[in-house]
C-alpha cells in the first residue's frame, strides 16, 4: 500500500515538522511494516511551467518526426517571449497546455536543463512527459496535455505536486483495513494521539423502492450490495490533475474519468467499486454461482471459462462481471469518441455504482482459479468494512457530480443480509498475562476503544469488534492489539528457563556429527526441498516394484510438478549438482542429510487430535500409526577433481572410491563396522557399485549402496560424465553402532603382526571375510588391512586369494608369539567356518 504524505494529511493534523521517515518509525512502532519512504520530487529545480503550445513546425529529413515549437510561457523566461523547443511527441497540437522545462532546471535523475542546438536548431528547454518529471505512466504515451484552464507561466512544480513522500506500506494478510487511506490514517492517529477525520463519516440517503433493481441468489457469497445510479455525465470530462496525481502516487494509472473515481474512493476508504455503464445492463443486476461451463470476456479482454465455484454478477443475458475480482468488458465504461463529420462527442453519460460486500474465501479461491489478481480481489480476500459500501457509493456518487457534471438519481438500493455485530468476552487483566506487564484495565479499555471498540464491563470485559478489523476474533488478539499500541519495544526481555538435564538426544547429536564429518571431508551441505516428481524415478532406472516408487502424495503441492514427499535424497542433491555445473562450477562435492518419507503398505486418515486437553497416549499412537515411516538418510554425490593439481601433483578426479570412503566417515562418526560389497541398484553403475551393509541383531542389513552413476542415469538427468553418489540410512546405521563414542585408549606396549592368504571363491566379497577375521580376532586385534589379491591357475579355476595383514596389541603387557597366533588363528576359523575360506599353502 503506497501512502502519500500529502493525502495521509487530509484525515490526520500531522505536525507540520513530521517527515515521512518520523511517520515511519511511528507506524512501524505500532506494528505496521513500512518498507521504505519514496522522496517524490528530489532533487527536482525550477523553473518548470506551463506553456501553451503557439506554432508548430515540421521538421523534415530526419529519420524520426521531428517539430519545432514555439511556446508561450507567460513571463517565467524573464523575456515574455514565445520559448523556442524541438520536441519529438507528436500527441499534442497548437492551443495545448503542456509543461515546459526551462534552461536552469535540473530534473529528477540529475538532468540538467540547457539551451542546445539539436536538429539544426536551437532548443530552449524542454515539453516534459510524466516519466521525465518522476510521475510514471499517465496513459497519454507522450507528453503531458494540461487542462485549458490553467495559466501559461504558471508553476507546474506545485500545479503538478511533484514534491512529496510516499510511504509503502507491506500490509500483512490480517490487516486489510490498512489497504486504504482511512485504515492508515487511523493507524497513524492512534501513534500520534490525534484524532482522526474519518472520510467514511457522510450523509447517506436511506434506501428506498425505486433503485435500480438487484436481485442476490447467494447471500453467503453476498451479503451487502449498494446500487446508485448517475446521469447526465459528460463524455468529455476528464479526471482533474489533482485526482491524477493521486492514484499516480498510489501506484495506479489514470484510465478515465469514472473509473478513476472508483480507484480513488477504493484507495480512500478501502471498499472496491464497480461502475456499468448503464445503457449496457440489460435488466436487474443480480449475484449468483456460475454455471459450469459459462464464460465472460473480462476487462482484460481475456476470455474465462467459469467454475461452478464462481460469484459472478449477472444481467438478463447472463454474466456481466467476476464479482469482486474484475467486470466484464460487456458492460465496461465507453472512451468518448468524437464525430469527424459533426464534431459531436459520444460515450458513456449514465453509470450505475456497485458498492458490495463479498465472501473473502470465494473471492480468493476464484482470483486464484483463473490466475486473476486484481486491487479489489487483493482487498475483499484480506477483509474489506462492510458497514463502509454505502458510504463508498456516496463518495463516488458525489465526485462524479462534482467532476463530470451528472445528476445523482434519488433511488438508493441496499441489499442487507442480516447480521449481529461480533463480540468477545476477555477478562481484563488478559493482555497482561500474556505480556508479562500490568497494563492496568484503564489502558486495556483505552486502546481498544482507539482502535473502534465498544467496551462494557469491569473485570470481565464484553468487546465489541469494530465493522472494519475481521481479524478480530478471539480474546488473544485483543491482547495483541493491547501490546501492540503499547509498544513491542516496552515489553521485558525475559530469557526462558530450560529443565535441566535435556539435551540432544542420542539421534540428534549423529545427525550433528554427520554432517561435522561430511563437511570436513570436503563436502557442501546443499539443502533441498523435501518434494520430487514421480517421473525421477524413471530416470534414475529404479524397478518399477522398487519400494522407492511409493510415495506419499500431498493434496495441495506447492508445485504442481513435484506433488509427492522424497524417498530418497538423490533427485535434489543431483539437481544442485546439475544446476552448479551449468553455472560453470566443475568440481564439486555435495551431501545431505534429512529425512525421507516411507508410507505403509496401508495408509489410513489421520484423526483430529483435541484442543481442549493432552490427546492421551493411545490418540498419539493412533496418529503415529496412520503417518509414513521417516528415516534419516546422508548422501553425497561427487563430480570433476576431488584433489586439484598444482605444485604438489597432479590431482585426481572423484571416482567410486570417494563415495564409498564418505559412507566410511558416517559408519565411524555411528560407531558402526561397515561392510563393503559388490552390489547392484537403481542408478548405479552395475561395475561401479558398492553396496553397503552393517550387522544389527547379529544380522547383516543392507543400509545403502555407492559407487559411479549408470551412463544413462547421467544422460537423463544431464549430469557430469562420471558423476559419483552414495546414499545410506543414518537410523539404520546408528542401530548397528555402539552408542555414544568413546575415545581409545593408547597402548605403549608394542605390536604384533600376522600375515594370513586365505583361498576363497571368487564370488566372496573380501569385506566379508574381514568382518568374520575381525570377529574371530577378538579384543586384542587392533586393525586389519587387505594388502594383496592373487588369481591364477596355482589356486584352481573360481579361486582367489585374499593376504591381510593383522595387528595385534594388549594395553597391559607385551603379547608373545603364541598369544597373537592363538588369536590369528581363531580368526581364520571363523572365517573358514562362514565363507570357507582355506589357508594358502595348507
Amino acid at each position: 500500500m503506497r501512502v502519500p504524505l500529502s493525502w495521509l494529511r487530509e484525515y490526520v493534523d500531522l505536525p507540520a515538522t513530521e517527515t515521512g521517515r518520523d511517520v515511519q518509525a511511528k507506524l512501524v512502532s505500532a506494528g505496521l511494516e513500512v518498507e521504505t519512504v519514496e522522496q517524490l520530487g528530489a532533487g527536482l529545480k525550477g523553473p518548470l511551467v506551463v506553456g501553451q503550445v503557439l506554432t508548430i513546425e515540421e521538421l523534415e529529413g530526419f529519420k524520426k518526426p521531428i517539430r519545432f515549437c514555439t511556446v508561450d510561457v507567460g513571463g517565467a523566461n524573464g523575456t515574455g517571449e514565445p520559448q523556442e523547443i524541438v520536441c519529438g511527441a507528436r500527441n499534442f497540437q497548437v492551443g495545448d497546455k503542456v509543461v515546459v522545462v526551462l534552461p536552469g532546471a535540473v530534473l529528477p535523475g540529475d538532468f540538467a536543463i540547457a539551451a542546445r542546438k539539436t536538429y539544426g536548431r536551437t532548443s530552449h528547454g524542454m515539453i516534459c512527459s510524466g516519466d521525465e518529471l518522476g510521475m510514471g505512466d499517465d496513459g497519454s504515451g507522450g507528453i503531458i496535455v494540461l487542462p485549458p484552464e490553467h495559466e501559461a507561466g504558471t508553476d507546474a512544480i506545485e500545479l503538478l505536486e511533484l514534491v512529496d513522500e510516499v510511504l509503502d506500506i507491506a500490509v500483512t494478510a490480517n490487516r486489510g483495513d490498512c489497504l486504504s487511506m482511512r485504515g492508515v490514517a487511523r493507524e497513524a492517529a492512534i501513534a500520534y494521539g490525534l484524532p482522526l477525520r474519518d472520510p467514511a463519516l457522510l450523509d447517506v440517503p436511506a434506501p428506498n423502492s425505486y433503485g435500480y433493481p438487484v436481485k442476490i441468489s447467494d447471500p453467503i457469497g453476498c451479503d451487502r450490495f449498494t446500487a446508485r445510479t448517475v446521469g447526465g455525465l459528460d463524455p468529455e470530462a476528464r479526471s482533474p490533475i489533482w485526482l491524477q496525481r493521486r492514484l499516480q502516487k498510489a501506484g495506479m494509472r489514470p484510465i478515465s474519468l469514472a473509473v478513476d473515481v472508483t480507484n480513488y474512493v477504493m484507495i480512500e476508504l478501502g471498499q472496491p467499486l464497480h461502475a456499468y455503464d448503464r445503457t449496457r445492463v440489460d435488466g436487474p443486476i443480480g449475484v449468483r454461482r456460475a454455471e459450469a461451463g459459462e464464460v465472460l470476456t473480462t476487462l482484460d479482454g481475456a476470455k474465462r471459462k467459469l467454475d461452478a465455484a464462481d460469484l459472478v454478477i449477472t444481467d438478463n443475458r447472463g454474466p456481466i462481471g467476476l464479482a469482486g475480482v474484475m467486470g466484464g468488458a460487456n458492460t465496461e465504461i465507453a472512451d468518448s469518441v468524437t464525430d469527424p463529420e459533426t464534431g459531436q462527442v459520444t460515450g458513456t453519460t449514465e453509470v450505475v455504482i456497485e458498492a458490495a460486500h463479498f465472501d473473502p474465501v470465494a473471492i480468493a479461491r476464484t482470483a486464484r482459479r483463473h490466475k486473476l489478481s486484481s486491487e479489489a480481489s487483493k482487498r475483499f480476500e484480506r477483509g474489506v468494512d462492510p458497514q463502509a459500501a454505502s458510504a463508498a457509493a456516496q463518495r463516488t456518487v458525489d465526485l462524479l457530480v462534482l467532476l463530470a457534471g451528472g445528476t445523482a438519481e434519488a433511488g438508493v438500493t441496499e441489499v442487507i443480509a442480516p447480521s449481529a455485530p461480533r463480540t468477545i468476552s476477555v477478562s481484563a487483566d488478559h493482555p497482561d498475562q500474556v505480556a508479562g506487564v500490568d497494563y492496568g484495565r484503564e489502558t486495556v479499555v483505552r486502546r481498544l476503544q482507539e482502535i473502534g471498540c465498544d467496551v462494557y464491563g469491569q473485570d470481565e470485559l464484553v468487546v465489541t469488534v469494530p465493522s472494519w478489523r475481521p481479524d478480530l476474533a478471539e480474546p488473544n488478539d485483543l491482547a495483541e492489539e493491547v501490546i501492540r499500541l503499547e509498544g513491542y519495544e516496552n515489553l521485558p526481555s525475559t530469557l526462558p528457563k530450560p529443565p535441566a538435564g535435556r539435551g540432544l538426544t542420542e539421534r540428534q547429536r549423529l545427525h550433528r556429527r554427520a554432517g561435522r564429518a561430511l563437511a570436513g571431508a570436503g563436502y557442501v551441505e546443499a539443502l533441498n526441498y523435501p518434494f520430487l516428481s514421480e517421473q525421477v524415478f524413471d530416470q534414475l532406472g529404479l524397478a518399477a516394484d522398487d519400494p522407492a516408487r511409493r510415495v506419499v502424495k500431498l493434496v495441495n503441492p506447492l508445485n504442481d510438478e513435484e506433488p509427492a514427499l522424497r524417498t530418497t535424497l538423490l533427485p535434489g542433491l543431483l539437481t544442485a549438482l546439475r544446476r552448479n555445473d551449468g553455472r560453470g562450477s566443475h568440481d564439486l562435492a555435495l551431501f545431505e542429510t534429512g529425512l525421507v518419507f516411507q508410507p505403509g503398505e496401508q495408509q489410513g486418515v489421520a484423526s483430529v487430535l483435541p484442543v481442549d486437553r493432552r490427546p492421551t497416549d493411545e490418540e498419539i499412537a493412533a496418529l503415529d500409526a496412520v503417518l509414513p515411516a521417516q528415516p534419516r538418510h546422508a548422501a553425497v554425490v561427487l563430480a570433476g577433481a576431488r584433489e586439484q593439481a598444482g605444485w604438489w601433483g597432479r590431482g585426481r578426479p572423484a571416482d567410486w572410491a570417494d563415495a564409498v570412503e564418505a559412507a566410511r566417515t558416517l559408519a565411524r562418526e555411528a560407531g558402526a563396522e561397515l561392510i563393503v560389497q559388490q552390489g547392484q541398484y537403481g542408478p548405479w553403475h552395475p561395475g561401479r557399485c558398492a553396496e553397503l551393509a552393517v550387522v544389527v541383531d547379529s544380522e547383516i542389513v543392507a543400509v545403502g549402496h555407492a559407487g559411479e552413476l549408470h551412463p544413462r542415469v547421467v544422460k537423463a538427468l544431464s549430469l557430469p560424465e562420471r558423476t559419483c553418489a552414495m546414499e545410506l540410512d543414518l537410523d539404520l546405521l546408528a542401530k548397528a553402532g555402539e552408542g555414544t563414542l568413546r575415545a581409545p585408549g593408547i597402548s605403549t606396549f608394542p605390536v604384533a603382526t600376522q600375515d594370513v592368504a586365505l583361498v576363497v571363491d571368487n564370488e566372496v566379497p573380501a569385506a566379508v571375510v574381514e568382518y568374520f577375521l575381525r570377529g574371530g580376532a577378538g579384543e586384542l586385534l587392533e586393525s586389519i588391512r587387505l594388502f594383496d589379491v592373487y588369481t591364477g591357475e596355482q589356486l584352481g579355476e573360481g579361486k582367489k586369494s585374499l593376504a591381510y595383514a593383522l595387528r595385534f596389541r594388549a594395553a597391559d603387557r607385551t603379547l608373545t608369539v603364541e598369544e597373537a597366533s592363538a588369536a590369528r588363528d581363531a580368526a581364520v576359523a571363523l572365517a573358514a567356518e562362514h565363507t570357507g575360506a582355506v589357508l594358502r599353502g595348507a
